[in-house]
């Protein structure tokens, strides 16, 4: 009797024991960190939600916490889409451009020199700004047609790169016509002049620049003879009033 006693006695002590054990686990240890793979799927879950914010938060969450996980390198890629998506477009250049860097024989490379393409082309908003990001767009998209003519974004390559070539050609106008509405017509020829020399792939602005080009030629030349004109009636009109 006295044996079982104590024997129930020491099992009880041993499952407070126990039990108090799981409760301070409970109170004074951290808790368990998500694994690669929850926070893989969490980052997509918030993708297909369009929150591309906090999916990108997750993804770079990911890609710091566990560099060697096999969930890793498509964050990275979905990390550059979600900027992208987001319409941060200097955040996904830099991603896709990081991505093509440290991956340089994946097989998403095309399509991460599509997308600094597409990025740079969206990124630029009007004809009167500087057209560096459509130049970055025309050097990827080249660079995957030549280096990946059957790729399947090659196709989409050549629209971007005729697309970034019209609206560089357009910039260049916009220029020769501000000289043209200033009278400044010896700016706007050579500049006209500039665009039908260098832009005869974009076949219809070309034209109109030639054309253009031409008239403000004449007006030029016109202005530099009643200027001569006029310096040489000024010195007749300065002689005789000497006299």
């Amino acid at each position: 009797m006295g044996n079982t006693l104590v024997r129930g006695m020491l099992l009880g002590m041993a499952l407070c024991v126990v039990g108090g054990c799981g409760i301070i686990d409970q109170v004074y240890l951290p808790p368990a960190e998500d694994t690669a793979q929850e926070i893989f799927e969490s980052a997509n879950d918030e993708m297909h939600e369009k929150n591309y914010l906090h999916a990108a938060k997750l993804y770079n969450r990911l890609r710091d916490e566990y560099p060697f996980s096999p969930y890793t390198i498509d964050a990275e890629l979905s990390l550059a889409d979600a900027y992208f998506l987001d319409e941060e477009y200097t955040s996904a250049v830099d991603a896709y451009k990081d991505f093509e860097s440290m991956h340089p024989r994946h097989a998403a490379v095309p399509y991460c020199l599509y997308q600094i393409g597409m990025a740079n082309l969206r990124a630029f908003r009007s004809i009167d700004r500087a057209t560096t990001p459509l130049q970055e767009s025309c050097e990827y998209f080249q660079r995957l047609m030549q280096t990946y003519p059957d790729s399947p974004y090659a196709e989409g390559a050549k629209e971007g790169y005729a697309k970034c070539r019209k609206l560089m050609a357009e910039h260049e106008l916009y220029i020769a016509d501000m000289f043209w509405n200033m009278e400044n017509y010896g700016p706007a020829w050579r500049r006209y002049q500039f665009v039908a020399d260098n832009f005869a792939d974009v076949q219809e602005v070309a034209a109109h620049a030639k054309q253009k080009g031409m008239a403000a030629y004449h007006k030029y030349r016109a202005a530099q003879s009643e200027a001569r004109r006029e310096q040489k009636e000024g010195g007749w009109k300065d002689w005789l009033s000497w006299l």
